[in-house]
């Protein structure tokens, strides 16, 4: 007999209540969508005279927070999770779940929702403002309640930054009315979307760019089943003209390009500015080859807003496919930065127990192999690689300044780099007399950085070489002169290399150094014979970070060699994806069946959406989803293993994807 859950993760307080009251104190900090929700219990063992009681919490997404009765019934749920008391011990005398408290974090009013339950007695349900006052939950405050906690469970499904220890995922959607019930959701508080923020790289959330519309998006796009989405976005349509952005998006997803095109253009006509519409454009003209009209739409979107990140990494990404290298530099040079908030999470104290179960289907299965400290060791060089370590808008420049590399490579990267921005040696040429360097002046000088100098005017040049002003974020970076202090000099024309991206030029040199040493070391050692180890992490790292720089073959060979010697779950993902998007169906279900275990393992029990799913739906598009059961049946899987596996199958056929008839 245990107090513990036989099954489900959970982390024993110190002091009862505590991971409540520093939820309450946390509330504040949350910025976004919220942190995941949190289930605490008090339980009770013994009698009433001499009872003992202790307190335990566990995070988790998918329960379905559209009433008090809802939560309540999760709650009332946990009890049967504890090990059963013997007979022999006497009723009532052992462990149960005496009290629970839910807590789900309201994303639109910024207040958290809490239901609390007392086994047996009454269900009260309240909210909790940022200030720690309790508030009635009104009808209006559970709709917003209900959609935001689905939204994480979309959004959080395949999140690195929530793999946290002891978070329980269950399937958000089941059936499909739970699905009509989520649109009908959306569209009622789909105008008030923005209050939830948005991706990193869009500075200010909008009624097309925010968590909501990703999530609508993410949630029918893994699936194939986009026209569900396009029907939502049709009635939006109507109200706002810039939804044309995120419909034109579904019908080309939907293969009705036409629709798409019509839509779009039609949009532009009501609202000549709308840059999502135009990024639209953009990315479908890229997708047709069409760069060089791409490119004259993204000056449009960047004329539109200049402030914006994509707008800039567009046209960027339109000169690069044109093979226009410097006026990519420029254009990646002039992208406004935003600082990375990180995900919202809870700030907990240590707890006194962590209690992690593991189920024994899972644990007999076999296919989670234990990790020894040798699979973990790795060269420091390795190890310290900061590409990894970027994120938002500095991670999406970074993409582009390695597809710029990989098209035109190192050495004449260096050349367009000192052909279009001031270099260290011609600004100590030309210092003297110059106007000081602001930079210098106001003590922001990177001694560091590989270029340096000033600028021209604060200008950029368009996709026709005219002049167009350049938005304040790109600007507040540069110095102003005057043209006079640099007539006739070797830079009068040059631009100033903003620190961060003079930083990711730092960052891909060690990533080109670190890659280049590694496959000469696998030719000197294939001209030798012999074999070429490396540890299992070390032959993950490197297969991120060939991937990073567009090695695809390199990056598969090493991930199928990180898996020879480990189980990796970041190396078993990156082979699906790979494996799915070449139909490859016994790879693919393999990678699937060992990423299922492994999930579930971590409580991970949600079959949609998830990485695994969408890789099954993609397969699904040319075999179909009865080949594919048949070949699971072809395997002989343990039967736990085999359930887990036809989970994702079920949803497929209850919610009829692209694929299900055959």
């Amino acid at each position: 007999m245990s107090e513990l859950f036989k099954d489900i993760p959970e982390f024993v307080e110190t002091d009862i209540g505590e991971a409540l009251a520093a939820r309450t104190e946390t509330l504040a900090s949350f910025r976004e969508l919220g942190p995941p929700d949190l289930c605490h219990v008090v339980k009770s063992y013994g009698t009433k005279a001499a009872q003992k009681d202790i307190g335990s919490y566990h995070y988790i997404s998918g329960a379905e927070a559209s009433s008090s009765a809802s939560l309540a019934a999760y709650l009332n749920s946990l009890q049967f999770h504890i090990e059963e008391t013997p007979a022999w011990f006497g009723k009532g005398s052992g462990w149960r779940v005496r009290h629970g408290t839910y807590c789900c974090f309201n994303a639109f009013s910024r207040v958290d929702v809490r239901v609390e339950v007392r086994i047996p007695g009454g269900v009260d349900a309240y909210v909790v403002d940022l200030r720690g006052e309790r508030h009635e939950a009104t009808p209006e405050i559970w709709q917003e309640t209900y959609l935001a906690a689905l939204l994480r469970a979309i959004r959080y499904a395949d999140d690195a930054s929530y793999r946290l220890a002891g978070y329980r995922k269950l399937d958000p959607i089941t059936s499909i009315e739970g699905e009509v019930r989520f649109l009908k959701a959306a569209e009622e508080l789909f105008f008030n979307g923005w209050q939830l923020g948005s991706d990193p790289e869009v500075q200010v959330a909008t009624v097309v760019s925010n968590h909501l519309t990703a999530g609508i998006f993410k949630y029918f796009a893994d699936s194939f089943r986009l026209e569900r989405a396009a029907n939502l976005f049709e009635k939006m349509y109507g109200r706002d003209p810039e939804v044309a952005a995120l419909l034109a998006q579904s019908y080309i997803g939907m293969n009705e390009e036409i629709k798409a095109v019509q839509v779009m253009n039609a949009a532009l006509k009501q609202a000549p500015t709308s840059y999502p519409v135009l990024l639209a454009q953009v990315d479908l003209l890229l997708s047709k080859g069409k760069a060089d009209w791409a490119r004259q739409v993204a000056q449009q979107a960047v004329n539109s807003a200049p402030s914006e990140f994509m707008t800039w990494a567009k046209l960027a990404e339109a000169h690069i496919t044109l093979g226009e290298f410097d006026k990519a530099l420029l254009a990646l040079n002039s992208c406004p930065m935003f600082t990375f908030n990180e995900r919202d999470l809870h700030r907990m104290p240590t707890p006194r127990h962590s209690h992690l179960p593991t189920k024994k289907f899972i644990a007999d299965s076999g296919l989670i192999d234990e990790e020894s400290a040798r699979d973990n060791e790795a060269d420091v060089a390795l190890l310290r690689l900061p590409a990894p370590g970027l994120r938002g808008t500095f991670s999406k420049a970074y993409e582009l300044l390695t597809l710029l590399v990989s098209k035109i490579g190192w050495d004449e990267l260096l050349k367009t780099r000192s052909s279009v921005f001031v270099m260290e040696e011609e600004y100590r040429a030309h210092r003297t007399g110059a106007s000081v360097d602001v930079r210098e002046e106001n003590g922001h000088a990177d001694e560091d950085a590989s270029t340096r100098g000033l600028s021209s005017p604060r200008m950029s040049e368009d996709a026709n070489g005219d002049a167009i002003e350049k938005p304040p974020a790109a600007q507040a970076e540069e110095e102003s002169v005057t043209a006079e202090s640099y007539e006739g000099s070797a830079f009068a024309n040059k631009r100033l290399c903003d620190r961060w991206l003079d930083n990711l030029f730092l960052v891909l040199y060690e990533d080109l150094r670190v890659y280049t040493i590694w496959r000469a070391e696998v030719s000197h050692f294939q001209l030798q014979h012999m074999s070429y180890k490396k540890t299992g992490t070390e032959w993950e790292i490197l297969g991120e970070l060939a991937l990073r720089l567009h090695h695809k073959d390199e990056a598969k060979d090493a991930f199928q060699r990180c898996l020879e010697t480990k189980f990796s779950a970041r190396a078993l993902l990156r082979l699906l994806e790979m494996y799915a998007a070449e139909g490859d169906l016994q790879r693919t279900l393999n990678a699937a069946i060992k990423l299922t275990a492994y999930h579930h393992r971590w409580y991970m029990e949600s079959a949609y959406p998830s990485a695994i799913a969408h890789a099954i739906y993609t397969l699904g598009l040319t075999h179909g989803l009865s080949k594919i059961e048949y070949t699971l049946l072809s395997m002989n899987l343990p039967e736990g293993i085999f359930t887990l596996m036809r989970s994702y199958l079920n949803y497929g056929k209850m919610f009829d994807v692209e694929g299900a008839e055959y």
